[in-house]
């Protein structure tokens, strides 16, 4: 038995189109995840990059369950003395839901040298159109083992 390793140029990637209307968030945000990384692909290796493109859709109507929308708090730090920013879920959904998908995702993927090649396939727009049409991405599916 061999082990083969594709190479670099051998790597084909796919479009992937999901809306993310009614799903919550960390549940859309796992699958994202695994489309990134490739591991739905029959020649995944965790030491390459096999990943697709994600496009995300939607993404205002995404949906956080029980209090996340006052309770959940997204902080962090400009550098400066006092410089700690807070904002809860539903204030950063008003002014850039694309950011709560990202960093939702962005908190599934591996931490290692990879992970900013992999959040650099991923597009995530407020509402149902994006301009990503040329490559004529694929609606996912989600099918056993992917429900939400």
């Amino acid at each position: 038995m061999k082990t083969t390793f594709i190479k670099d140029g051998e790597i084909k990637r796919r479009w992937w189109v999901i809306d993310a209307e009614g799903k919550p968030l960390g549940r859309l945000a796992s699958i994202i995840a695994k489309l990134l990384q490739g591991k739905h692909k029959r020649e995944y290796s965790p030491h390459q990059d096999h990943g697709d493109f994600v496009i995300v859709i939607n993404a205002e109507k995404v949906l956080l369950t029980g209090n996340k929308m006052d309770k959940k708090i997204y902080r962090w730090h400009t550098g400066y003395i006092g410089g700690l920013k807070e904002r809860t879920a539903r204030q950063m959904m008003e002014k850039h839901p694309e950011r709560v998908i990202m960093l939702a995702v962005k908190g599934m993927l591996p931490k290692n040298a990879t992970r900013k090649h992999r959040l650099r396939r991923l597009r995530v727009y407020r509402g149902p159109e994006h301009p990503h049409h040329a490559q004529k991405p694929e609606v996912f599916e989600f099918k056993k083992g992917y429900e939400l």
